[in-house]
């Protein structure tokens, strides 16, 4: 079986687990965000580098807290380092920042999240990776700070994009490549449709 049948196996099986919870909420917390599950972590990673190969990637720009493990393995894959995009500004980091406010909508709240100048710049290829891809306020957010370095954005790895949230339309229509692993066109009390 090739790396991507078995992502979609495994992540239907895993989100055949889930929960739907009210408001458009899917719980992947068994295998994705909470407790993990490495192989497929490191299945997904080999296939963004497989997608993504030839682009000269040299740097992994997620944000935390869920996106952190997926990146990281991604960076193992791409040989290059990871920066995550902070969600508060912490004494350790200095004022020199990028910054943008991030919806979230799993949450209900609005973050300002931040990366270092010093992790990121003008001579860099950025790819975003995320565990989520819904109305794409995260990953908008970060082509935002990838913006405001000067950088160069190769494209966005989500895990699972909820297609009915418009978030990968949009980033598809502001010219962003976007490769998402498992593709939800709909979700509801009777279960999940993939395509």
């Amino acid at each position: 079986m090739n790396q991507l049948l078995f992502i979609v196996a495994r992540l239907a099986a895993c989100l055949a687990d889930g929960k739907l919870l009210p408001g458009g909420i899917l719980k992947v917390d068994n295998f994705l965000n909470h407790q993990m599950d490495p192989m497929l972590l490191l299945a997904m990673a080999k296939e963004w580098k497989r997608l993504f190969d030839g682009e000269d990637v040299n740097k992994i720009l997620t944000i935390e807290a869920s996106g952190i493990a997926m990146a990281i393995l991604a960076g193992l894959e791409f040989r290059c380092p990871v920066v995550f995009a902070k969600k508060s500004k912490t004494k350790n980091i200095s004022d020199n920042l990028y910054q943008t406010e991030v919806p979230s909508f799993t949450h209900g709240n609005t973050n300002t999240v931040v990366v270092s100048k010093a992790y990121l710049g003008s001579e860099d290829r950025v790819l975003l990776i995320d565990d989520f891809l819904a109305t794409g306020a995260a990953l908008i957010g970060l082509k935002d700070l990838v913006e405001q370095a000067g950088a160069t954005l190769v494209g966005a790895g989500a895990a699972i994009e909820k297609r009915f949230q418009g978030g990968g339309d949009a980033l598809r229509a502001q010219g962003v490549r976007v490769e998402s692993l498992a593709r939800i066109v709909e979700m509801n009390d009777a279960g999940i449709k993939f395509g």
